[in-house]
């Protein structure tokens, strides 16, 4: 059973997809791969992830999170898997090539490929596919948009007009 619910975040609205015991997906509107709300899923505000995602989406973005505790269940193959469980380990505030991710995920030379399974993440923030950035350093391919990519980075920077020029 799939079970949904949205959340109001500050860079626009997101949807949030959860199984029985944890969350599977969070969406910004608009962002690539959105799935539709299939008619077997169930709209339930208290289920206990969506609860949870939302209550710690919101510290996030209060300022008060660096790091997520829910349980995770995205569907994916396992070279996905590997790529998101390195892009969950990019602290807070840091950022990391899509080469070093692939290197770190035991695909040195492989950064095309990583690059397509974080755009392919399905859980936005919560694995923070937004600190992954080009060769040089560069804001590149995210699936929620550019600009969501640079807020979420200056937000976590402490310094919100840092990257507004960039």
């Amino acid at each position: 059973m799939r079970y949904y619910d949205f959340y109001e975040s500050p860079h626009g609205r997101m949807l949030l997809v959860a199984t029985d015991v944890g969350l599977s997906g969070v969406y910004f509107d608009g962002q690539k791969y959105h799935p539709q709300v299939a008619a077997a899923w169930r709209h339930a505000p208290g289920h206990a992830p969506l609860r949870q995602a939302t209550r710690e989406l919101a510290e996030y973005f209060g300022g008060k999170r660096k790091r997520f505790e829910i349980a995770l269940t995205p569907a994916g193959t396992p070279f996905q898997h590997a790529i998101w469980k390195e892009i969950a380990a990019v602290a807070f505030g840091d950022t990391i090539t899509y080469g070093e991710l692939a290197k770190r995920a035991g695909y040195a030379g492989h950064a095309r490929a990583a690059g397509a399974a974080t755009g392919r993440n399905p859980l936005t923030i919560i694995v923070p596919c937004h600190r992954i950035v080009g060769s040089d350093g560069s804001l590149t391919g995210y699936a929620g948009g550019l600009e969501r990519k640079r807020a979420l980075l200056a937000l976590e920077s402490g310094i919100p007009d840092l990257l507004s020029a960039a």
